[in-house]
């Protein structure tokens, strides 16, 4: 009688590998295509965008339905050794250890994965500020995120811990600069040279599909030691401020140079008394 119920129990278990192996073939295999089927009926901004969207939202919901699939896996398992899983639960005390202490940070932590989901606050391949930690987004789940700085350094996150997300790269990003100038300088001329400076490098062709709006003499936006400090801004695809940024510097120092325009550095004034 034990051997026809030990047959029984391997054929159920063999089911359920069986089912555990299938389940997580068509999560690898199908929900992407899945996924980028129903978002082809969504507007986004760009192709960029939406494949940003897309890779969010296969980690998210392949992560999720994992999890799901090795829970039932193992609740199977168990009824199929006849435990008694609500006894045991209870008997352990482990619901109200759960409940009363780890639950409640894993729930804050699934509640706001899940409107990090719902309202596309940021996606994979994002360069966020979540807290006071800042990097490009690598993965993505209800719990975490995860984040990679510019010294490699990979930060995990709970996602009911942050309550401020800054998101650089988000459908554009701007180029904010300050720009010193001397105070013998002209301002009109040096408006015209930033202008013209930044519009050639709009038309280059190895730029001009970065540049959303060309940089822009804004104001004078204050008066320092040794400076007058003016403002630029533009308008950039995402993610590309640095770059942009970096290039538009260096053409401008060159125009600066053209132009006569000095570009100070501090400077101090000793006087010497006279010694009698």
């Amino acid at each position: 009688m034990i051997l026809p119920q030990l047959q029984d129990e391997i054929g159920q278990i063999v089911i359920l590998v069986l089912t555990l192996t299938v389940a997580r073939f068509i999560i690898k295999h199908f929900l992407a295509s899945v996924v980028r089927r129903a978002l082809r009926t969504h507007q986004f901004e760009s192709m960029f965008a939406e494949q940003k969207r897309e890779e969010t939202l296969i980690s998210i919901i392949g992560t999720a339905l994992t999890i799901l699939v090795w829970v039932i896996s193992l609740v199977g398992l168990l009824t199929i050794f006849h435990v008694n899983i609500a006894g045991l639960l209870t008997g352990a005390g482990v619901v109200g250890v759960v409940v009363g202490l780890g639950a409640q940070n894993a729930i804050k932590d699934f509640v706001a994965g899940l409107f990090v989901l719902i309202e596309n606050q940021y996606r994979i391949g994002d360069i966020v500020t979540l807290g006071d930690v800042s990097g490009v987004v690598e993965k993505i789940t209800l719990r975490i995120t995860k984040l990679r700085d510019l010294d490699g350094n990979i930060h995990i996150i709970p996602n009911g811990t942050v309550s401020v997300i800054t998101n650089s790269t988000f459908e554009w990003s701007a180029v904010n600069m300050d720009i010193s100038i001397s105070y013998s300088s002209d301002i009109e001329i040096v408006k015209k040279v930033i202008n013209s400076t930044s519009k050639k490098m709009a038309s280059d062709p190895a730029w001009k599909d970065q540049i959303i709006e060309p940089l822009e003499f804004l104001r004078i936006d204050g008066f320092g030691d040794s400076a007058v400090i003016v403002k630029a801004l533009g308008k950039v695809k995402p993610g590309r401020q640095w770059g942009v940024a970096g290039e538009f510097r260096a053409r401008l120092k060159e125009a600066f140079s053209e132009n006569n325009i000095e570009i100070p550095f501090p400077q101090r004034v000793i006087h010497q008394a006279d010694k009698k």
